[in-house]
């Protein structure tokens, strides 16, 4: 296993063809994460010293005038290897996605919580849409929208206004 070691910022030598950019807000937000929550993901390094993936970690670590940051050597890489990580790492992070449902709940209870939301990372438009639609519809459905009931699985019910399903075995 990997061991974090914690080394001077000035020693971190940033890869000069990353891809990725990090705009300034993104950089303060990514501080106030770590201002908030601690530098949880260490910047990953080859044997040189070399950024493989947390440029923006750095960045923001120095905004914060941290001197030290943690950091994991990735040992015998191949060139191909550590340029493919390079990429990789921003990419399939980014090829994720959100179940809005669970989504809403959560931002729901934690204004709740009066947390502070700036630190989720969400713009104030999408913030405000999760934020504002978390009515829930009790209005009856249309037979139309929950067809015919002798037609379904009787093991299964779609919620006509989430459409989750709902597993109706041993509940009457």
């Amino acid at each position: 296993m990997e061991s974090i070691e914690w080394k001077q910022t000035g020693e971190l030598i940033p890869y000069s063809n990353n891809s990725r950019t990090h705009s300034e807000k993104q950089v303060q937000q990514v501080a106030a994460s770590i201002k908030e929550f601690g530098f949880t993901n260490p910047i990953l390094i080859d044997e040189d010293n070399g950024i493989i993936a947390g440029h923006g970690r750095l960045q923001a670590a120095q905004l914060l005038g941290m001197d030290t940051v943690p950091t994991i050597a990735l040992e015998g890489f191949t060139e191909a290897q550590r340029k493919a990580y390079v990429i990789a790492d921003n990419q399939l992070a980014m090829n994720s996605g959100w179940d809005l449902d669970v989504l809403k709940v959560e931002v729901d209870r934690l204004t709740e919580l009066d947390f502070n939301m700036d630190l989720l990372g969400f713009d104030e438009d999408v913030l405000a849409e999760l934020i504002n639609t978390m009515e829930p519809n009790f209005d009856a459905a249309t037979e139309e929208e929950q067809g015919q009931l002798d037609e379904l699985d009787p093991k299964w019910i779609d919620c006509p206004h989430c459409g989750k399903e709902f597993d109706m075995r041993g509940q009457v």
